[in-house]
């Protein structure tokens, strides 16, 4: 397993002083650093695991299927996924063994993924992965409610976005 560096706060770690606009502005670009950061981790342990026909992105469709057994629109919409884009992914997940496909019972025009064995043994490794990071993020009572509060600000910040698409050009009047 990884050992997670965890430095101490700096002033990095602070909101921008100043008007709210700039502060919402450096929270969008930390979100997209962060989501590449995030697959540069997952590129890492996929390497050290000697897995190099599994890209990052592909390895998270995983982990949004995990032990359900979804449509490709389910799997779309849960990770937000363009069409292309996934049915791209998904052919290299099932050329590559890590997901079986099949037709809908119901309506044979609709795919069915589920994780094959060797899908199963990936996202049982990456979810020990997941734990061991986030035993290292985690480590007090404070550090545990930090989270809390980061998670249920992106989650509002992910509505009001989606509000916006959906709703108007304006936003959240």
């Amino acid at each position: 397993m990884t050992t997670v560096h965890r430095p101490g706060p700096t002033d990095a770690d602070q909101p921008p002083r100043g008007d709210q606009l700039e502060a919402y502005h450096d929270l969008a670009r930390i979100i997209e650093r962060m989501h590449r950061r995030f697959l540069d981790v997952v590129r890492v342990e996929l390497g050290r695991w000697g897995l190099d026909d599994i890209s990052p992105v592909q390895a998270l469709m995983l982990m949004l299927i995990g032990h359900d057994e979804l449509s490709v629109r389910d799997l779309m919409e849960r990770g937000y996924y363009l069409g292309s884009n996934a049915s791209y992914n998904l052919k290299g997940l099932v050329e590559g063994g890590y997901v079986d496909r099949g037709a809908s019972p119901r309506d044979r025009r609709s795919a069915r993924l589920k994780l094959s064995e060797r899908g199963i043994g990936l996202y049982e490794k990456l979810r020990q992965l997941e734990q061991v990071q986030a035993e290292a993020v985690v480590r007090s009572r404070e550090d545990l409610e930090d989270l809390a509060t980061t998670y249920r600000v992106l989650r509002r910040l992910e509505r009001a976005w989606g509000d916006i698409i959906r709703y108007s050009s304006h936003g959240l009047e």
